[in-house]
């Protein structure tokens, strides 16, 4: 038996505990029970949870089973509680209580439990577990995170104490004339709920410093409940409060809607009844409107807070509107503003959806909206329990049943044919598999120069084992110096007739070369492949023509995976390392990323040509790649064309093959090549000077530009959304 508790805390009069547990097989069954001081059995609640990442690590794939655990049971201050597993015939007991709970807390602790946890017998059979499976280097890259881990650039209660308004800016705000400024309608359904909780949230909202607001509760709480006796006491200190009793209890939606009907504001903001919004949060979304008037839909940042509410983690950083992670998962949730005309239009929530009622509303609202703005802003504390799908996806399983039914339901309005939608990587998150129209032709260029073992393993993979056949080759030639070469080419093409090679004889430049290809291809996909690839999803040309058929869509980009198993590429983010960059290079495949980031489909501002298919149309409408720009940014630069005629890039993280360039290859090795590097990173910040200067609107300016796993930013090296700055000999080339 294998087990550890991740996370424990004080929830009020109870303790939470959150881990995992393994046996010697995935069939094995772990029990657990709770015992006080005197080791008698107490009560306790249970929930099994997904593990994804644990099955991945230890039984070196994922299992349809449940490996983790979220339990919770009372508890009296100053007394000892034990938690009890058993499993194979193994047990331990794991003793709690408030004093080794707060020393767990504290920082210093952690960093030593972190070390601790590295240094022992257990730490080394994982290890030898992970080795077995996925080799040394693998072991080696997970070793070297887990270290980095013990130090992050910051903890997020200490970054967000430094980042959030000050007293002074609050004030300002309060004082702050707005002259028909517009007014909000915080729509809320109560049900029996906690008064703690409840004070909490209406305080919040009393204390915002936008005044034009007011707040619209529907009570659909049974008799003998006390939840009016607390709104009274505010209604009677604030005439913007009004309360409804329902009589009986509706349902999510409907209890929503009715609070919705009771609204008259120019914008419905929706709120859970337990959770709590930041001061500043009305004033932003105002501040939006006036700066933004054809926004009709409004989403900020959120984090997540404790049952107590006195710790805030696991913020989430979210992207400006983007609509292909909207169906991967619902990462828009809170804060969510919509005008009010716009939601009536659409026509509220729908108790056919309960569960992901708000993310069936979040589409048909984002839909129909004529703008839709991201406040790049922590405005929403989320308050994470047992049963909320904050803290436990598992336990509202229905819920993400509800999510797969209103994302088919979206498809259907947009026009978009869809096979099916299924779990992603965990519940939550959502893999869609499209409908593939007719059997279009996709040609694969490929540049080569030599190599002929690389070029053949990506060939010959793509022609034996992909499962869509309706492929041509075309391979560029480029500058060969070895008889072997040719000996290939030519026994290649008499094996496989969908391989053609054409001969490209002058100087070097990757963007004149791919356009030569897409000369000699006939295809209606063109497909851009690096020749030290090869695939791992043989369904991985589906996967990106499914995205690449749509009409929204002009380009689509895989996940590369480096040899030893961590990530090439998942989606490149323009300002990472000045001009542009992978996201979450080096992380393993077995990790879990930000949000799942790396396993969601999604919208970025570019992806790497290494895999890139695009429209053969799409392609001649921007000119193909710009050849001025011969060796770097070339992909890029054709994503931002390709976005510039208002179509999407998207990357598709289940489209997966490898990319045998190494790790440690680099474009400056000599004073010639760093020159003309530099030439092209000017080309390219002048040809493209908005978007370093005001971000990736497909990345977040809370987030690090030095990293690529989208840590927060580092507040004194690089501010809070500051551009990255271009070096100075660059600066001059412009």
């Amino acid at each position: 038996m294998k087990h550890n508790v991740d996370v424990v805390r004080i929830r009020e009069n109870s303790i939470q505990l959150n881990g995992w547990v393994i046996g010697k097989t995935p069939e094995s069954r772990p029990a657990f029970w709770v015992e006080d001081e005197k080791h008698r059995a107490i009560q306790f609640k249970h929930v099994s949870t997904r593990r994804d990442d644990v099955s991945q690590i230890y039984y070196g794939k994922v299992y349809d089973r449940d490996f983790g655990f979220d339990i919770q049971f009372p508890y009296e201050r100053g007394k000892n509680y034990y938690l009890v597993i058993q499993c194979d015939s193994r047990k331990v007991r794991i003793k709690y209580n408030e004093q080794l709970i707060m020393k767990r807390a504290s920082v210093a602790h952690k960093r030593m439990q972190k070390l601790k946890d590295l240094m022992n017998m257990e730490t080394v059979r994982v290890a030898m577990d992970f080795w077995k499976e996925n080799g040394l280097r693998a072991l080696f890259v997970k070793s070297v995170h887990k270290i980095q881990g013990l130090d992050n650039d910051y903890d997020y209660g200490e970054w967000y104490a430094l980042t959030k308004p000050s007293g002074q800016e609050l004030e300002r705000q309060r004082k702050e004339a707005w002259d028909n400024g517009p007014v909000f309608s915080i729509v809320m359904p109560l049900y029996k709920t906690p008064e703690r909780y409840l004070r909490e949230m209406l305080d919040s909202i009393v204390a915002q410093t936008y005044p034009n607001w007011e707040l619209c509760l529907a009570d659909g709480s049974p008799k003998g409940a006390e939840v009016y006796k607390t709104v009274k006491r505010y209604m009677d200190k604030d005439s913007r409060i009004r309360y409804k009793k329902l009589g009986s209890n509706q349902g999510i939606s409907e209890n929503t809607n009715a609070a919705m009907a009771m609204a008259s504001g120019d914008y419905i903001v929706l709120a859970d009844h337990d959770d709590a919004m930041t001061e500043n949060a009305l004033y932003e979304c105002a501040r939006a409107v006036r700066e933004h008037p054809d926004c009709q839909v409004i989403y900020s940042d959120e984090d997540k807070m404790d049952m107590d509410g006195g710790a805030l983690f696991d913020p989430h950083f979210k992207p400006d509107f983007n609509p292909d992670l909207l169906t991967s998962v619902n990462y828009i949730c809170h804060q969510f503003v919509v005008k009010r005309e716009l939601a009536e239009r659409v026509g509220g929530l729908r108790k056919e959806f309960d569960g992901a009622q708000d993310y069936d509303f979040i589409f048909r609202c984002t839909e129909a909206a004529e703008g839709v703005w991201h406040i790049p802003k922590v405005l929403y504390h989320w308050r994470c329990h047992q049963d909320s799908t904050a803290s436990n996806p598992q336990s509202k399983l229905y819920a993400f049943e509800a999510g797969s039914k209103a994302i088919m339901e979206h498809y259907r309005r947009m026009g978009i044919e869809a096979e099916k939608v299924e779990k992603g990587v965990d519940y939550g998150i959502y893999h869609t598999i499209f409908k593939i129209k007719g059997n279009p032709k996709v040609s694969i260029i490929i540049p080569n120069k030599d190599h002929c073992q690389d070029l053949d393993l990506c060939m010959r993979a793509v022609l034996t084992r992909a499962t869509y056949k309706n492929v041509e080759f075309v391979v560029v030639e480029n500058n060969s110096t070895k008889k072997e070469t040719f000996e290939y080419y030519d026994a290649i093409q008499k094996e496989f007739p969908q391989v053609r090679v054409v001969v490209w004889d002058r100087e070097f430049n990757y963007s004149a070369i791919n356009n030569f290809g897409v000369k000699h291809a006939s295809g209606e996909y063109l497909l851009f492949l690096n020749n030290d690839t090869e695939l791992i999803a043989e369904n991985f040309i589906e996967e990106m023509l499914g995205f690449c058929q749509r009409d929204d869509v002009g380009a689509v980009g895989a996940r590369l995976l480096y040899q030893d198993d961590t990530i090439q590429h998942a989606g490149v983010v323009v300002g990472f390392g000045g001009i542009a960059g992978h996201t979450f290079i080096g992380l393993h495949k077995a990790e879990n990323s930000y949000f799942h980031r790396a396993m969601c489909a999604q919208d970025y501002s570019a992806v790497t040509a290494a895999c890139m298919m695009s429209k053969r149309t799409v392609f001649e409408k921007t000119g193909g790649f710009s050849e001025e720009l011969a060796v770097a940014f070339n992909d890029i630069d054709y994503c931002m064309k390709v976005r510039s005629l208002g179509k999407l890039v998207v990357y598709a993280p289940y489209a997966v093959l490898y990319h045998y360039e190494s790790k440690s290859r680099g474009l400056e090795d000599t004073p010639e090549k760093v020159a003309r590097f530099n030439r092209e990173v000017a080309k390219f910040a002048k040809k493209w000077p908005d978007i370093l200067k005001n971000g990736d609107p497909y990345y977040n300016p809370n987030l690090t530009l030095r990293k690529s796993n989208f840590a927060l930013r580092d507040l004194k090296k690089e501010g809070i959304g500051q551009p990255y700055q271009l070096d100075e000999a660059i600066r001059e080339l412009m």
